[in-house]
């Protein structure tokens, strides 16, 4: 029997198992030959039961390849699944806003009560005043409320009628100063006022999907410049959002080999900060601020819902707004066992969701996190033993040991490409070399078996990414050299899709000029020959060609 996930990948994960040789991987095995695919989509891994960091990646590698592949053929309704995580959500921030309420008219315990009066002084330090106006306000790549499916270029949303919430009102008179405003008015195209924002789904893995929501275009777009104003702020005092990532990374494989910090993580996190938390914590002008941006309420199933949280994924400033919510709550827990500074960047690392604090202070900032109404996810918060997660990063005593997640199922010459790589990092982490001592080689060689013999030439360094299957032999390597420049036979994309200027009326060609879109080396946006726009998902095809590398 052909398996649903097409046989050169269950050829790849049985051989992936067999190199493994484990009894969790011969339960992968067993799993993948019966399709039981709930069952495989389920199996997760617990460092906490491991001792070294071998058999942790081993035991990774083969459960989670598969376990977040969309394509993966489970019987769990996954749209439901976010719906139930929504309502969830609103739950739990409703429970949250009751049990914050009497802090907002100075009752309370007063022991809390002193903790959010430091938090609130931390936060009015760190956004200093209100800007005048949002120098930074920008599109995003996604949808909006109106602007639906791929028509969601910058030159489709300036096309399209403008939406905003009620409470966005008083951000018109800051739009129709924009070029964007004055290509709508000329074209008899005035702002549409809407309830909220509607809810809707993105696939997150095989059991379950993501819900995001989608906001109007005008809040949006004033949403994402208050962002990168806090963005901003947060860099003044040692946050800094662009590089947070590798900080992380570094600092959670520290940490695994010191025990010094404990990597903390919470479920469902934006979804679950409740109105009041906002309005405890930020200035009265901040806080009037958002409050005039985000939507109050939701559009689910047909019906419009009335918003307990403050803001969700999808909103241009939830990403900063935790970030910073998140940092002040584990600063004033920090501080209070009168051991730390707290020093954002020291003491203190927050990207998001991902907190890092000193491992003997995480009772505390945990505790603090669950009275403002979080849930500490505990499948990925550790505080003690020697594994330690943080933004992508996995270590054991300083042992990378990330497994590679297949998110699709490959099908073209590019995506086994990918594949191949992802298991080429795992082959490295074991003896930091290709070779048939390597765990995993025999299931990296088996996946060079489903790419044309033309293409697997394609083989080069690491820095080359997914242009080229990554080899760590120079031998194997197809490469020419000119005017002392070596190129690298690759694998790349050539046709990419453009949509041409001239799908849109002058007025949006010149407002998304002005907005700084196009390329000089293909025209000027203004002209009817310049290169035009690019869409998302814009590869159209692949084709062999040569690469340079400096």
């Amino acid at each position: 029997m052909v398996s649903h996930v097409g046989r050169n990948v269950r050829e790849i994960v049985l051989r992936l198992c067999e190199d493994a040789a484990t009894p969790r991987a011969t339960t992968v095995a067993i799993l993948l030959r019966h399709e039981e695919w709930d069952q495989l989509a389920s199996l997760e891994v617990d460092p906490a039961l491991y001792d070294n960091a071998d058999r942790l990646r081993r035991d990774a590698a083969v459960t989670s390849l598969l376990r977040k592949c969309q394509d993966l053929p489970t019987t769990i309704d996954r749209r439901a699944k976010a719906v139930e995580s929504f309502w969830g959500s609103e739950s739990q921030c409703y429970q949250s806003n009751e049990r914050l309420s009497p802090y907002l008219f100075g009752g309370g315990d007063e022991r809390i009560d002193r903790v959010l009066r430091s938090m609130r002084k931390k936060v009015a330090r760190i956004l200093g005043p209100v800007p005048d106006f949002l120098t930074e306000a920008r599109f995003g790549p996604g949808a909006t409320y109106a602007d639906k499916g791929t028509l969601a270029t910058v030159p489709d949303k300036m096309s399209s009628r403008p939406t905003l919430t009620p409470s966005s009102f008083p951000h018109l008179l800051e739009w129709v100063g924009t070029a964007w405003a004055r290509a709508c008015a000329n074209d008899g195209r005035g702002p549409e006022f809407v309830r909220g924002n509607r809810f809707t789904t993105v696939p997150k893995d095989c059991t379950k999907d993501r819900g995001i929501c989608i906001e109007p275009s005008i809040n949006v777009y004033f949403q994402l410049g208050i962002g990168a104003h806090i963005r901003e702020r947060l860099r003044r005092v040692g946050i800094d959002l662009r590089n947070g990532q590798a900080t992380h990374e570094r600092v959670a494989r520290e940490a695994s080999i010191s025990g010094s910090f404990a990597t903390i993580d919470l479920s469902n996190a934006s979804d679950t900060i409740c109105s009041n938390l906002v309005k405890l914590l930020l200035p009265r002008k901040w806080h009037d601020l958002l409050c005039s941006l985000r939507s109050e309420f939701t559009s689910i199933d047909g019906k419009w819902v009335r918003l307990e949280k403050f803001s969700s994924m999808g909103n241009g400033f939830t990403f900063e707004l935790e970030t910073l919510l998140f940092l002040v709550a584990c600063l004033t827990a920090v501080e209070s066992t009168d051991v730390y500074a707290g020093i954002p960047g020291v003491d203190v690392y927050v990207y998001g969701d991902d907190m890092i604090v000193p491992t003997d202070a995480a009772p505390e900032v945990i505790s603090l996190l669950r009275f403002l109404g979080f849930t500490p996810n505990v499948k990925k918060t550790f505080t003690t033993g020697w594994f330690r997660e943080s933004c992508g990063g996995d270590f054991f005593r300083g042992a990378a040991v990330r497994p590679h997640f297949l998110k699709e199922l490959p099908r073209e010459p590019q995506d086994f490409i990918r594949l191949s790589n992802g298991i080429y990092r795992l082959v490295k982490r074991d003896v930091g070399r290709i070779s048939g001592l390597s765990f995993a080689f025999r299931a990296w060689l088996r996946v060079h078996d489903a790419i044309p013999s033309s293409i697997r030439r394609c083989r080069g360094p690491e820095s080359l990414g997914d242009l080229v299957i990554q080899d760590d032999r120079p031998d194997l390597w197809s490469t020419r050299s000119r005017r002392s420049i070596r190129y690298f036979r690759t694998y790349r994309a050539v046709a990419v899709r453009r949509l041409s200027w001239e799908h849109w009326k002058p007025d949006v060609v010149l407002a998304s000029g002005l907005y700084g879109l196009g390329d000089g080396s293909r025209g000027r946006v203004g002209q009817r020959d310049a290169g035009g726009v690019t869409p998302r998902n814009p590869i159209l095809s692949y084709k062999l060609g040569w690469t340079p590398l400096s």
